[in-house]
């Protein structure tokens, strides 16, 4: 898996705790890949999760923690530079 893109939406209204609760299972998500960045965002979500997965699993296993928060999107990115040396 190149780069994943994950979408949230809560499920309640969030408190201090709660973030608090999220910000440790992304501390402890480490094993599982890289958090590139993570970003509140107005629209149609509420985040957006940036990272590097070791595998499909592992990406699943970290973003399975937070199913008592936020309903989850996730997207994979290929760099379009990987892409063009597909298109013949």
């Amino acid at each position: 898996m190149a780069r994943a893109l994950t979408l949230s939406s809560f499920r309640k209204k969030p408190t201090k705790q709660m973030l608090a609760e999220m910000q440790k299972l992304f501390e402890q998500g480490a094993k599982e890949g890289k958090i590139l960045g993570f970003y509140f965002t107005l629209g149609g979500y509420d985040g957006v999760v940036i990272s590097e997965p070791r595998d499909e699993k592992a990406h699943m296993k970290h973003m399975l923690r937070f199913s008592e928060f936020v309903s989850t999107e996730t997207l994979v990115a290929v760099p379009a530079e990987e892409v063009s040396k597909l298109v013949e």
